[in-house]
């Protein structure tokens, strides 16, 4: 008996069991064509995850920006040292995030 992970869920589970014991996938009707789709369907669920990322970080690098400027805050003040904190930690998970995306589409 050897432990394989699931195509479906890609938690471990013994190649003898009928159904995954975590996500209740089939185990037995799976053919090389089912196992593909599986896989294509979590790559789209991944990049999408990662998109999302994407995009609050943005958001928070934005909303920060926009509060600092828009609102002309005081140097200083409490209010100023979020909206540069905001801004720094948007921008460098914007980047971050990017990067791993990048990596991401180029693996397949």
């Amino acid at each position: 008996m050897a432990v394989i992970n699931c195509p479906g869920c890609k938690k471990k589970t013994s190649d003898k069991a009928i159904e995954c014991s975590h996500c209740g996938l089939s185990l037995q009707a799976l053919d090389s064509d089912k196992i593909a789709n599986l896989n294509h369907v979590n790559r789209i669920n991944q990049a999408q995850r990662l998109m999302t990322y994407s995009f609050v970080a943005m958001l928070l690098f934005c909303g920060g920006f926009l509060f600092m400027f828009w609102d002309n805050v005081e140097q200083g003040t409490w209010q100023h040292n979020l909206a540069m904190a905001s801004t720094v930690v948007g921008f460098i998970l914007y980047i971050i995030i990017r990067i791993r995306l990048l990596f991401f589409k180029r693996k397949k």
